[in-house]
């Protein structure tokens, strides 16, 4: 975020007056907040419902499964009851958390899949296809290993490949290869119907 950053907590109240009120310090919040502040001129107000993200659950990514189902960091949302699967609904874990749902997914960095952008585009909301947004998303991101078509090399988010020594990854990618689901070196780039490795 901004160099000149004040935290408030909850109960805390101002009068100040703001340029650009942002919900959410998830990823995009947070990036947001930084690109409007940069000049200096603007006030940005950044709310998160949700707290600190120094947790040792959350800052060791193999730990995943613990803040993803914990009331103070997830929302714990349910999908409706899924027709295919019987009736049951699915977990839908989304952050409530500074960092929002990327501090409680293990790093993940998976951005919404393209198909979703064009059918809003063809749904009315004009500017919102992914070729619209993909110039954002690689605005936004700096990735360790360079930038490409799809991937960003210097935004504020810094994103890198993980090692990926577990043999249940290999057996998890193996299985969806023969499942029929093509391979893809990137989540990101040019198709996320995909067995991939995650960045």
């Amino acid at each position: 975020m901004a160099k000149d950053m004040t935290m408030t907590t909850s109960g805390t109240t101002s009068e100040a007056t703001f340029d650009y009120v942002i919900v959410g310090a998830g990823s995009a919040g947070c990036v947001l907040a930084d690109r409007l502040s940069e000049d200096g001129a603007s006030r940005v107000l950044v709310l998160e419902y949700g707290g600190s993200d120094r947790s040792i659950f959350i800052q060791m990514p193999s730990a995943l499964s613990i803040p993803m189902n914990m009331r103070r960091y997830n929302w714990m949302y349910e999908s409706e009851p899924e027709p295919g699967l019987g009736g049951r609904r699915m977990h839908c874990p989304r952050g409530k958390v500074l960092g929002g749902s990327s501090s409680i997914n293990g790093l993940v960095y998976v951005r919404g899949n393209p198909a979703d952008f064009d059918r809003w585009q063809d749904e009315g909301a004009r500017g919102w296809s992914h070729a619209d947004v993909l110039p954002y998303f690689r605005r936004a991101e700096s990735r360790q290993e360079g930038g490409d078509e799809y991937r960003g090399d210097a935004g504020p988010l810094a994103t890198r490949y993980g090692t990926l020594k577990n043999p249940l990854y290999h057996a998890f990618v193996d299985a969806a290869l023969q499942a029929g689901y093509p391979a893809t070196s990137d989540i990101n780039g040019h198709s996320q119907e995909a067995s991939a490795g995650w960045t």
